[in-house]
């Protein structure tokens, strides 16, 4: 499972102009699944997200978590980021989990950050989004957990 996360000072969700999922000061995170995801690929890479030290301490040291500031979590399915990119001018999707599955996990992680988190919001799987942000620093980094990666 991938998570491309942003530090942001806000973030949004638009579907056909309508603001589906808005936080403040956060985090901004974009959500892939591949094959062989499964529930425990989804708690690690939660428990990654909330514990992921990316916000300035008092010394302007990345010290302090999304947890730790109280920030906001802003979840986006993004099936492309499970993209195989490695040969040709056109990616391959072949890693990407299928979309029933692709489904089925995100709305299982969005169900885990909301018992988990005070402060969530969320894209729309499926769904043609425009997502708006400001990064903060910036500050972007690329997060994979899965069977037999470190993480």
């Amino acid at each position: 499972m991938i998570g491309l996360l942003q530090r942001v000072t806000q973030a949004r969700v638009e579907i056909e102009g309508k603001s589906v999922g808005a936080i403040g000061r956060g985090l901004l995170v974009l959500v892939g699944v591949e094959r062989g995801d499964g529930v425990a690929e989804a708690d690690r890479l939660l428990e990654r997200l909330l514990s992921y030290r990316v916000f300035p301490d008092e010394a302007g040291r990345m010290n302090r978590s999304l947890r730790d500031i109280q920030g906001g979590l802003l979840l986006v399915p993004q099936f492309t980021l499970a993209a195989d990119t490695r040969t040709g001018t056109r990616p391959s999707f072949t890693p990407a989990a299928p979309p029933e599955e692709g489904r089925r996990l995100f709305d299982y992680l969005l169900a885990r950050a909301n018992h988990t988190h005070p402060e969530v919001a969320a894209g729309v799987f499926g769904a043609d989004m425009q997502v708006s942000l400001t990064n903060d620093g910036p500050v972007t980094f690329w997060l994979r957990v899965g069977a037999g990666l470190a993480g």
